[in-house]
């Protein structure tokens, strides 16, 4: 936090992001916290996420473990956005002071430090989590505790809770759309491939489904543990099942082991076709442009994405954690849901959960992706779909868009072939 000031000094630009709802005013950055908030009634732990001229939040990423090749720039994104809201003079008037905890790729360590945030920090509000188990883990902490959690990551749908808002693509915006994509292509037998866990296991169920009512064919499925290094014998099993694509749902480190040792097999983009929906930019400099170019993906923004915002964001991110550094799409959702609850406290006139909450419905932001929409009734956002391909240079060049924003669907009801899987209300 020592270094924000000096790259705030000159940097009088570095809001150019503008919230399009009124009540969007300014955030910022402070000390520490737990008292009462402005006109606070609920019975939450933002009663006393602000004291004098600061409030609290939590920062909850993996920054230890498999996951942290993921969770660290999503961490280091968030606190990008406090830092121009603080410098810009806050949230109503106070400075926001974030309170940074380790979850340690660890869906337990989630659980607790979500709990010890809420009901020792008293923090106002939680930006964290990648995978869905980290999300299932800390979900009924926040329903108990009345806290209020910013989750920035794609994820698997069929899931909405009051107490969660969800910045990163549920099912519609992401995986039914790419699988759509790819049917499109011609791409009919698909070999899934993931991670051992809730997401790829449900993205999967609702893959097959999906495949099953358009024509496609699933030849064959496997997953293995978080943090799997050895893909031998799930690469001969792709030879022998001889797919179209590979859909990929592997998470964390394990795509480092998978696509190195698929070029070692000899399989490069161009022999097979490759979709990841965990794979972005950060993922592709950890891993090696090389193992990945000409390999497709599923996100919602890249660093190319073409947005005068967007520009300001890459140039900002950059001109803060060095020119190497590279921007991605959970990073992106991360530093949105930031400026979201920004708004939404703004709306409110009140850091209290329940009032920021009723306020949140209809806030628009024009982020680095583009315009988003918070949806009231299911808190997820209206976000606009792309299909990617990674380069040589470890970017990523737009190959489809969904041409605006679309409305969250998170129980796929408005889809008939999903009817046996979305029994969510």
């Amino acid at each position: 936090m020592g270094r924000k000031e000096k790259w705030f000094k000159g940097m009088g630009l570095a809001v150019s992001l503008s919230l399009a709802l009124v009540g969007c005013g300014s955030n910022n950055e402070g000390n520490s916290a737990s008292s009462s908030a402005p006109a606070s009634s609920a019975p939450s732990s933002s009663s006393a996420a602000s004291d004098g001229g600061t409030v609290k939040v939590g920062i909850l990423h993996s920054l230890s473990g498999t996951m942290s090749i993921s969770e660290v720039t999503v961490k280091n994104s968030e606190m990008m956005a406090i830092d121009e809201i603080n410098a810009a003079g806050g949230v109503l008037g106070k400075q926001i002071k974030p309170v940074v905890e380790d979850g340690a790729s660890d869906w337990p360590t989630f659980a607790e430090k979500a709990r010890k945030l809420i009901s020792e920090d008293k923090v106002a509000a939680v930006f964290g989590g990648w995978t869905s188990a980290s999300r299932k883990a800390m979900l009924p902490v926040f329903e108990e505790l009345n806290g209020l959690l910013w989750y920035p990551v794609q994820y698997e749908g069929l899931e909405s809770s009051p107490n969660i808002f969800y910045t990163g693509a549920t099912t519609n915006q992401q995986i039914v759309p790419s699988v759509d994509y790819l049917l499109e292509q011609g791409k009919k037998k698909f070999f899934l491939l993931g991670s051992d866990y809730v997401f790829p296991r449900t993205a999967n169920k609702i893959i097959k489904a999906q495949l099953a009512a358009k024509g496609g064919e699933t030849v064959a499925e496997e997953y293995t543990p978080l943090g799997h290094t050895d893909y031998t014998t799930i690469i001969a099993k792709i030879k022998e099942a001889k797919p179209d694509v590979v859909y990929n749902t592997l998470n964390g480190d394990s795509n480092v082991a998978f696509f190195k040792q698929l070029k070692d097999a000899g399989i490069t983009s161009k022999d097979l076709t490759t979709l990841s929906v965990s794979i972005a930019e950060e993922e592709v400099k950890g891993i090696g442009a090389d193992f990945l170019a000409g390999h497709l993906v599923a996100w919602n923004y890249y660093q190319t994405t073409d947005t005068p915002d967007n520009k300001t964001f890459v140039a900002n991110f950059k001109a803060k954690y060095g020119a190497d550094s590279v921007t991605s799409d959970p990073m992106e959702a991360g530093y949105t849901a930031v400026y979201l609850w920004k708004a939404a406290v703004e709306k409110a006139g009140s850091f209290d959960v329940d009032a920021v909450k009723k306020a949140a419905g209809g806030i628009e932001f024009n982020a680095p992706e583009g315009k988003v929409t918070i949806d009231g009734e299911n808190h997820h956002i209206y976000k606009t779909v792309r299909i990617g391909e990674i380069q040589s240079d470890g970017m990523i060049k737009e190959l489809w868009n969904s041409g605006s924003p679309v409305k969250p669907d998170p129980y796929l009801k408005g889809y008939d072939w999903a009817s046996g899987l979305s029994s969510g209300s």
